[in-house]
């Protein structure tokens, strides 16, 4: 009934502090060991995916950029969709984020490009050790950009959503990852459409697919698995949207890796913290 795995990472499968906790790893480690294909599907980057990844110690396939790139065990790159080098010169301009307040961010092929120093922004990326290179995003020329990325108060990016709005329409993929992150990607793009990709290159129908979310970028995710989960710290719009998806525990309750064990049989020999044994 249940054949493979693909969660989501900040705000479901990662804690607080977005790094993975030791019973969250035992569970997908126990899982991939007995040939359970893991999916992971995040709008974060593929460098920084790939070192999370190797600290869960599995070979998992990675959906990353809300879709834009999707690799398979080994890094081999099996899936790709750029912006449009135009539309990326475009989206940098001051004019296009709004407030001075919004820092903008380019996921290149190799490479998190940023407009500013923010050390701040570091702490979500402990796990993999990933870093920014500080440019004028204004000489990017744009070619080879998965996602550009607006970060910022969430009243700031509600101007910076309107704008962009205003000029491209429905030719671009905007969504939130966080109410602080606004993400845009080409219009082909999804997580639920590279899920797609990855389940066809497996063999395996959607109906047997086991997912996990909790933010707007999920929605495509959790409709096309046939096992949706939403977490109990889901966006109240996510909520809204699929009111009909379950919900489970929080992220930092290690919700889950809890889930999985129920519905794969796996007796909680390790607790989690704040957790008892089943």
């Amino acid at each position: 009934m249940y054949s493979v795995i693909a969660t989501d990472l900040d705000g479901t499968l990662l804690n607080s502090d977005h790094q993975l906790d030791p019973f969250t790893a035992e569970t997908v480690r126990t899982l991939a060991a007995r040939g359970v294909p893991i999916i992971i599907a995040t709008g974060r980057h593929y460098r920084d995916v790939a070192g999370i990844r190797n600290v869960l110690g599995v070979d998992a396939y990675l959906i990353t950029s809300n879709g834009a790139r999707v690799h398979a065990p080994g890094d081999q790159r099996i899936y790709s969709r750029d912006l449009d080098p135009a539309a990326v010169r475009r989206l940098v301009q001051p004019d296009l984020a709004g407030s001075e307040r919004v820092i903008v961010n380019l996921f290149a092929d190799d490479a998190w490009l940023i407009d500013r120093h923010a050390p701040e922004l570091l702490v979500f990326h402990q796990d993999s050790g990933f870093k920014y290179e500080v440019m004028d995003l204004r000489e990017h020329d744009g070619e080879n950009i998965a996602k550009v990325l607006y970060i910022g108060d969430p009243e700031d990016l509600k101007q910076t959503a309107a704008n962009l709005e205003r000029e491209f329409g429905d030719s671009l993929y905007v969504t939130y990852s966080l109410p602080d992150c606004l993400e845009v990607m080409t219009s082909d793009v999804s997580k639920g459409r590279a899920l797609r990709f990855v389940l066809e290159r497996l063999d395996i129908d959607t109906a047997q697919c086991v997912a996990f979310g909790d933010n707007m970028n999920d929605i495509d995710l959790l409709e096309t698995a046939g096992h949706p989960f939403m977490m109990n710290n889901a966006n109240p719009d996510l909520i809204k949207r699929l009111p009909n998806v379950p919900r489970i525990g929080y992220n930092f309750e290690a919700g889950v890796a809890h889930q999985l064990r129920k519905l794969f049989g796996i007796r909680d020999e390790l607790a989690s913290p704040g957790q008892t044994p089943d």
